[in-house]
């Protein structure tokens, strides 16, 4: 019997630069360059990586009103963030180039067009450097609605490696059955899960997905610390007076086919978490249960899903008397 194929992959809890595009560019390209000298081929980011999880801020926002402080300090954060195409993302795909990785991180996204929405997304990139695929987070929780627009079913994007199918959800997305569905009857493999949730209960939601999904399952926090961050930000806004010191204490993980533990969870400091990934354990999970092949019942359950890009406007045109109507696309994303 041969033995099945093996991949190393790595999940980085780092926090960035805070608010500082540059900063956490370089920040990207020092951890990088850790986890791949560890032999990992894949290598996830957290959520919100660039520019910042902006955690324990208001932006001024009451119900009724905003704050012009608010709208400043939304400002930095807008422009800290990351447009597709532009400088960020070139930089980013050298390098993951020059480790030769599969590198997946969470940014805020700004709309190229209006450049007045940020969106909560996870970048995908191919070990020669190209951008492989986005996501963009269908539903922010919370106060996230206030800053961060939400995505459509044009995004719920997967990606072919050489060691398997990837692809995934950003932090509480993962609590939508409906979203896990999708993700699951795409087949992912290797399903990644950029959060911002360190509480103790999310690591019984990473364990449910790789037993539910059949599937490895590599969770990815920040470690963050009150005192990143920058003057300028906490100008704008102080912190409450009870925020502890440890904002974020991580809680990164790597998770089996069969929901076991097989790196982690890392808590209460940065650090590279790696795993070698048996990828026979894939199929031999799935002789008892596979969640959308033999073990679904499509004749009694049906999931439909809208992978339509959904711009805010459609224009129409004539080109002459007589011609027809053709739509045109009100934005390339």
């Amino acid at each position: 019997m041969s033995n099945s194929p093996q991949v190393r992959v790595a999940v980085v809890q780092a926090a960035p630069v805070l608010f500082n595009l540059e900063g956490t560019l370089e920040r990207v390209a020092s951890w990088t360059a850790r986890a791949a000298n560890t032999g990992a081929r894949l290598v996830l980011f957290p959520e919100a990586f660039i520019p910042a999880y902006p955690r324990g801020l208001g932006f001024g926002f009451i119900v009724g009103s905003r704050s012009d402080a608010g709208r400043r300090l939304w400002q930095l954060y807008n422009e800290q963030s990351v447009e597709l195409p532009g400088p960020a993302i070139e930089r980013l795909g050298g390098i993951a180039r020059a480790h030769g990785v599969f590198l997946s991180i969470g940014v805020i996204e700004r709309d190229r067009l209006t450049r007045g929405t940020l969106y909560c997304t996870q970048l995908y990139f191919g070990p020669e450097g190209a951008l492989l695929a986005k996501h963009r987070k269908l539903k922010p929780t919370g106060s996230e609605r206030l800053i961060w627009g939400e995505g459509d079913g044009s995004t719920l994007s997967t990606v072919d490696t050489p060691f398997g199918r990837i692809g995934g959800l950003i932090c509480w997305e993962n609590y939508m059955p409906l979203a896990r569905a999708a993700m699951y009857a795409k087949g992912v493999d290797i399903y990644l899960a950029p959060t911002a949730d360190s509480r103790d209960t999310w690591q019984a939601t990473m364990r449910h997905i790789g037993n539910e999904g059949r599937c490895f399952v590599l969770g990815c926090n920040q470690f963050v610390t009150r005192d990143m961050y920058p003057p300028e930000v906490l100008r704008e806004e102080a912190l409450p007076a009870e925020t502890p010191h440890i904002m974020s204490r991580g809680g990164s993980v790597i998770i089996s086919p069969f929901g076991e533990v097989l790196a982690g969870p890392l808590w209460g400091e940065e650090g590279v978490l790696t795993a070698d990934l048996d990828l026979g354990m894939l199929t031999r999970a799935r002789l008892d249960f596979d969640p959308c092949g033999h073990y679904g019942r499509p004749d009694i359950f049906r999931l439909e899903v809208d992978e339509r890009e959904r711009p805010g406007a459609t224009f129409l045109r004539q080109e002459a008397p007589g011609d027809a109507v053709s739509p045109l696309p009100a934005r390339s994303r």
